[in-house]
């Protein structure tokens, strides 16, 4: 609880909060970003226009000033109240300040630098016309202002407009954001929720929980249903270290139990045969013993790789052949035969001294369980992918509810239990299949059991 409290014990560390701030931000960003560039277009770029346009008439009107006088100014400055299509405006001001023309109502006292809008109302038959002139001014050779300019009410109404549109528009831009924000970190939240009520029930011991799926097959389900397969690996891991263990108790459990036995009895044996009777069977179960912990150990060594070092290119076929001869006589002895189908001129990269072991483990596994009279055919191939490795024989097989488990630790089936061995064998032939990255297949060959090993 302490360790939950201290991840949420600041605002700030919340993902979600993180999130739907920074989507806030980028969503009033592009919205601002959107209303300047429609202001842009739709204010700033016609002034711009439009005052290059009042510029152009300025040049000429003071073109016209020096070519012929202040009179033609004037005249044209008259002409130039008829033109259009936006009503024109200008103010003409002598050097001593006296107005000479005007159409404006009023003009700034000092020079226009660049260009400006004024107000330009005018009252016409009592009723009062909105004008924004957009002026620019002219100083004349005598020092006489000429002020020209265009009516611009329309884009101004614009302005206005912007102007009180972007007030609205950031705040609903604003409530819409912390609105999508909110719904984005809520939905975000419950989908981490569940994975973290998962995990904490994982945690508790609970190893069947598995994480909701929607299936809208988004990137949250999609880690959810990669989260499953590692607590489903997860469950079978600890199931199998369970059997395992319970497993390791049973199988140490009967020779602890009789070399305890003939230890207790050598203690109070009178015969020197009866001595070397008990010292015989203490011997055999402490052999036992050490060959079940020198499995453990060598599956422990193969599963953590470091028998790697042993890797080299191997002629398959020797291999295979001396497997065979080691095992033969232990299959004549018990009224069987082995069949050697093996294809001359196989090669291939692994450790030999792991893959003789296995395959020794497979035939003696033949041998043990394939019963009197058995064949024992050991068949090893190229094929386009690589190289494949079966032993098949015609036993009794192993049964389908158990073919699965055969490759756990000290598994072994009912119909076996009678039969020596440890259980390991199909363990370590799994373990060193693993190391060189091969398959293993166990199958019914109906009758009996074929391993194949592809490589």
């Amino acid at each position: 609880m302490r360790g939950r409290g201290t991840m949420r014990g600041g605002l700030w560390h919340s993902l979600t909060l993180r999130l739907g701030l920074i989507y806030v931000g980028l969503f009033l960003a592009s919205t601002v970003a959107l209303f300047g560039a429609a202001y842009w277009i739709g204010v700033y770029q016609p002034l711009l226009d439009a005052a290059a346009g009042v510029r152009g008439e300025a040049a000429e009107l003071e073109a016209i000033d020096r070519g012929g006088g202040r009179d033609a100014l004037v005249r044209a400055l008259l002409v130039r109240e008829k033109t259009g299509p936006k009503r024109p405006f200008h103010a003409l001001i002598a050097p001593d300040g006296k107005t000479v023309t005007a159409n404006l109502p009023s003009w700034p006292e000092t020079p226009v630098a660049g260009w400006a809008t004024l107000e330009a109302d005018v009252y016409q038959a009592g009723q009062e016309q909105d004008y924004e002139a957009l002026v620019v001014e002219r100083r004349l050779s005598d020092g006489a202002r000429l002020i020209v300019g265009r009516d611009v009410e329309s884009i101004d109404d614009r302005d206005e407009l912007y102007a009180i549109g972007s007030v609205w528009l950031i705040l609903f831009a604003a409530l819409l954001a912390l609105g999508g924000s909110v719904a984005m970190s809520r939905a975000v939240g419950r989908r981490i929720d569940a994975v973290t009520r998962t995990a904490r029930r994982v945690m508790a011991g609970n190893l069947t929980e598995r994480i909701p799926l929607r299936g809208t097959g988004d990137d949250f389900d999609e880690l959810s249903a990669t989260l499953n397969l590692m607590l489903g690996r997860i469950e079978e891991a600890v199931e199998s270290v369970r059997r395992v263990s319970d497993n390791v108790a049973h199988e140490l459990r009967t020779p602890l139990a009789r070399l305890h036995a003939d230890l207790d009895e050598l203690r109070g044996a009178e015969s020197e045969d009866e001595r070397q009777r008990l010292t015989g069977q203490a011997l055999a179960e402490a052999g036992r013993l050490q060959a079940i912990f020198d499995a453990l150990l060598r599956i422990a060594r193969i599963e953590s790789g470091r028998h790697l070092s042993g890797m080299r290119r191997i002629d398959l076929t020797t291999l295979l052949a001396d497997a065979v001869e080691l095992h033969t006589p232990d299959a004549e002895a018990h009224g069987q035969r082995i069949e050697s189908r093996i294809a001359p001129g196989l090669a291939l990269d692994a450790d030999p001294n792991l893959l003789f072991q296995a395959i020794s483990n497979l035939l003696d596994n033949a041998v043990k369980y394939g019963g009197e009279g058995a064949v024992i055919a050991v068949t090893a191939r190229g094929t386009e992918s690589g190289t494949e490795i079966e032993i098949v024989d015609n036993g009794p097989g192993i049964a389908d509810a158990w073919r699965d488990r055969v490759t756990e630790r000290f598994f072994r089936g009912p119909d076996t239990a009678g039969l020596p061995g440890t259980g390991l064998g199909l363990a370590l032939v799994s373990a060193i299949v693993g190391l060189h990255k091969w398959r293993l297949d166990i199958e019914d060959a109906r009758p009996g059991t074929r391993v194949r090993i592809c490589c």
